[in-house]
């Protein structure tokens, strides 16, 4: 029970996250230390579930598909979403200083706890962290080319492909690729009255990206783990500049309903962007809300060494999770 609330509570943040624009629920999944036995579970799903109902049941079935995991988690994460949804649209339209300067501490703080080098590190690792630095900036630029598909139904589902990848990889905002491309606004606004058909669209999307790139995202973790763990803290990085609390939007297109999609912003310091925006600085009350959101990171990780070692993924969780699978694999070379 306790590690069940544990996991529901991990994905109340996770939802929390993704909910707020420029902030990814992979980054506190990541941080949590349930980030890999996330992409492995996830890519649990597919036909080797089927071999694992059809030797054992539901029993095995559950085993396989790691439940006990899975449903707390999406019962944290859903509830926190259709919860958070309506806090963080005020937020971002009344205070977006505060919220941006809470969640710019976090994923600072996140990446100093996960960018520590371990044991296997070698030199030529640069190269993924580079390739993530990259990457993070660039793809913002690259989404409201989304918007061009023309058919509405079709930029909804390539749209949750695109945001549900990106709830997958830490530091890359599921919520601003969306915002990027002009789906935030009818995404959440689905969500809060429950549009059922645009809700189902967008999550056809969804279920799409999320096999597909779990599945890339387990390979790449079990073969190439220490680079691929180097490509996700220069995603994370490379987030921080989408949430510095004082910028200024500087170049915007529209989207096809009208909707403006940011494509780039000019940094500022406090003092400039008061002047220049006439709006407040806040910044004792932005300062207190980054040291918040560090100091919850560094509690966190604190809580999972105090944990020991069967706390932290890497460790031991790789092979509980790959149990399932080998079991499954090793039914099909009976049935061979």
């Amino acid at each position: 029970m306790k590690r069940h609330l544990g996991i529901f509570l991990r994905g109340a943040g996770m939802g929390a996250a993704d909910a707020v624009p420029g902030v990814s629920g992979g980054t506190v999944a990541f941080v949590t230390g349930i980030y890999e036995e996330l992409i492995h579970t996830i890519k649990q799903f597919g036909p080797s579930a089927f071999v694992a109902w059809r030797r054992g049941g539901l029993p095995l079935l559950v085993v396989h598909l790691n439940l006990a995991f899975l449903l707390p988690l999406l019962a944290g994460i859903f509830l926190s979403l259709f919860s958070v949804a309506h806090l963080a649209v005020w937020l971002m339209d009344d205070y977006p200083q505060l919220l941006n300067g809470f969640f710019f501490g976090l994923v600072a703080a996140s990446a100093m706890v996960v960018s520590r080098h371990p044991a296997d590190w070698k030199w030529w690792h640069l190269l993924p962290l580079a390739g993530g630095l990259l990457l993070a900036h660039g793809l913002p630029s690259l989404m409201p080319l989304v918007t061009q598909l023309g058919n509405p139904d079709l930029v909804l589902v390539v749209g949750g492909a695109i945001a549900i990848s990106a709830l997958l990889l830490p530091g890359v905002s599921g919520s601003f690729l969306l915002l990027t491309m002009g789906l935030y606004g009818p995404v959440m606004q689905a969500i809060r009255v429950f549009d059922l058909g645009l809700l189902a669209l967008f999550g056809t999307g969804c279920l799409i990206g999320l096999f597909g790139f779990s599945r890339l995202l387990s390979w790449l973790l079990r073969h190439y783990h220490t680079a691929t763990l180097q490509l996700l803290v220069g995603f994370i990085v490379g987030s921080l500049p989408v949430l510095w609390p004082w910028r200024e939007l500087i170049r915007y297109q529209l989207g096809p309903e009208g909707q403006m999609i940011p494509l780039d912003y000019r940094f500022l310091t406090p003092a400039d962007f008061a002047e220049l925006t006439g709006d407040p600085a806040r910044l004792p009350a932005v300062i207190v809300l980054m040291l918040g959101g560090a100091a919850l990171v560094l509690l966190i990780g604190w809580a999972n060494r105090s944990a020991g070692p069967g706390a932290s993924w890497p460790a031991t969780r790789r092979d509980e999770a790959s149990g399932p699978r080998q079991d499954a694999d090793k039914e099909k070379d009976v049935d061979a």
